[in-house]
């Protein structure tokens, strides 16, 4: 059979038409896409593949010089994946292991190569040991730098505890005001309605310990604003200071545990490390958005294609 550059690889259709099909794949389901042009799903799905791959293949991995590390579950049952991306170019660069322990991480640095591995500069990640240990192994030249959002639900998750122990031990009229507040605690005061401030300013009224840990969560974030190492630890150390005799003990841990990686934490007041961390929490973001739109994947291999190219310029 003569080969025909406008033919795809698949020589019943057009490169052009693939690409078509490959491009509203990007914002349709299949089913719609199969609908729309009277094809069959599995057609859909191959010529979809095909235009991802093409994709990939126009846009070369470049050495990254910063990488954000995070996992993925791609099914029930604590099943994960790994994703790697390269912060400052906006795109994931991989996606692999068999769950997220070091030897998985490990297998992204042999992908990656030694010679581009050695120009990674800055490594974001949670503070999950696994992907610290192999970061170290592999890319010691790397500063690591945990991811501000991770530290944050950790301080929410503080906050909540300290609500529901309240909420146990009280009794009578003071404990309905801490019911069905949740979203209330956890939330920036700026982005309540007018009746949350209210609910706000009320419970916090009635319950000191609780008014005391809104207060020092609040203020936590303030810890991202300095430069300076010093004026950073300065700021924690008063930060901490303030928990004595308060009796918050979800609190004492966080305090603890932000002392006990405060290495990577505190890389954020280093000019070179200020990147745009909100990127790997759009990627978690379009990556639940991706596994909704097709009530999740059975072929693992497609659902890395789908989030690969998902920040790839379509053309």
């Amino acid at each position: 059979m003569e080969k025909l550059d406008w033919l795809s690889d698949n020589s019943r259709y057009t490169k052009q038409f693939a690409n078509y099909v490959g491009k509203l794949c990007h914002s349709m389901t299949n089913k719609a896409v199969a609908d729309l042009l009277h094809l069959t799903e599995h057609t859909v799905k191959d010529l979809d593949i095909l235009y991802m791959q093409q994709l990939l293949a126009k846009t070369p991995l470049c050495a990254p010089r910063v990488i954000g590390i995070d996992e993925v579950s791609i099914r029930k049952g604590h099943n994960y994946r790994i994703i790697v991306s390269d912060i400052e170019r906006g795109r994931p660069i991989w996606v692999g292991g068999a769950g997220r322990e070091e030897k998985d991480m490990d297998t992204f640095f042999v992908f990656l190569g030694t010679k581009k591995t050695k120009k990674i500069q800055l490594a974001v990640m949670d503070m999950w040991r696994a992907f610290l240990n192999s970061t170290n192994k592999n890319a010691p030249q790397a500063a690591i730098l945990f991811d501000k959002f991770h530290i944050m639900r950790h301080l929410s998750k503080a906050m909540d505890q300290v609500r529901i122990s309240e909420y146990k031990r009280v009794s009578g009229k003071e404990s309905k005001f801490i019911k069905g507040q949740r979203y209330t605690l956890l939330s920036h005061r700026e982005n309540l309605s007018l009746e949350g401030r209210q609910a706000l300013k009320q419970l916090l009224s009635v319950n000191k310990r609780i008014e005391t840990a809104y207060l020092l969560k609040e203020s936590f974030g303030q810890l991202w604003d300095y430069n300076y190492e010093g004026w950073a630890r300065r700021f924690f150390n008063n930060w901490k200071e303030q928990l004595k005799w308060q009796r918050l003990k979800p609190f004492e841990k966080f305090a603890s545990m932000i002392e006990s990686h405060w290495d990577g934490i505190i890389s954020h007041c280093n000019p070179k490390n200020k990147v745009k961390l909100g990127f790997v929490e759009g990627l978690n973001t379009k990556v639940r958005v991706i596994q909704r739109s097709a009530y999740g994947y059975r072929d693992e291999e497609y659902f890395k294609l789908k989030i690969l190219t998902a920040f790839l310029q379509k053309t």
